[in-house]
């Protein structure tokens, strides 16, 4: 599995824990950011959130790991897009459930609220459980044919209460986006060079030269 961190400001010294949390458990770890304090431009929740939904919905990742002080903000965020299925994680059992019932493919965790004595061990706990089950196979287990149903009905409800991620690329103000476009190491991330979708594609070129 392919797994992006990224960490909003108020978070950005929290990064190094998560990233310690998820390592030797044989995935892919791309640190989007924000990697420590102080750096530039930087990223408040709507940037983080922006910058989730961009790279799942170029399937560059698989799952996103996020958050913020209560982690309610950067789920708010995150959720404004399509295909964006995002839990609020704070504990193992949070974790648990959530990969059985719901599989989305973001978490937001509490980064800051609470975050005391061990916490750094509560993020370790919170993996060893979310990736101890197999996504989507339902609790209780009679369940789990209206869950995985309830699942796909959400993907077709997302796509269809949401515009397509090109017009939002498009349209998104400028101290919404390019923080995300111009915070280092997206623009390799994103490889819009390499998009797929021609409108898609277009709309990251476009946003790019109005920075130049």
């Amino acid at each position: 599995m392919k797994i992006a961190v990224i960490n909003e400001t108020s978070a950005a010294d929290r990064n190094a824990d998560i990233l310690a949390a998820l390592d030797g458990r044989g995935h892919e770890i791309i640190n989007a950011g924000m990697r420590k304090n102080g750096e530039t431009p930087e990223l408040q929740y709507i940037h983080t959130g922006l910058l989730a939904a961009i790279l799942l919905n170029l399937k560059r990742v698989d799952l996103v790991v996020g958050g913020c002080g209560t982690g309610q903000g950067f789920l708010n965020a995150v959720m404004q897009y399509p295909s964006i299925f995002c839990g609020h994680i704070l504990n193992d059992l949070d974790a648990w459930l959530f990969a059985q019932i719901n599989d989305g493919n973001c978490i937001s965790l509490a980064l800051n609220q609470g975050y005391g004595w061990a916490a750094n061990i509560n993020l370790k706990f919170i993996f060893d459980r979310y990736f101890s089950v197999e996504a989507g196979q339902g609790y209780p287990a009679h369940r789990r044919e209206p869950q995985a149903q309830s699942r796909s009905t959400l993907q077709t409800i997302s796509a269809a209460a949401h515009r397509p991620m090109a017009e939002i690329i498009n349209t998104l103000p400028d101290d919404v986006l390019n923080p995300v476009l111009k915070y280092p190491g997206v623009q390799e991330l994103i490889a819009f060079q390499t998009i797929q979708d021609a409108a898609l594609k277009d709309a990251f070129q476009q946003r790019y030269a109005r920075l130049a």
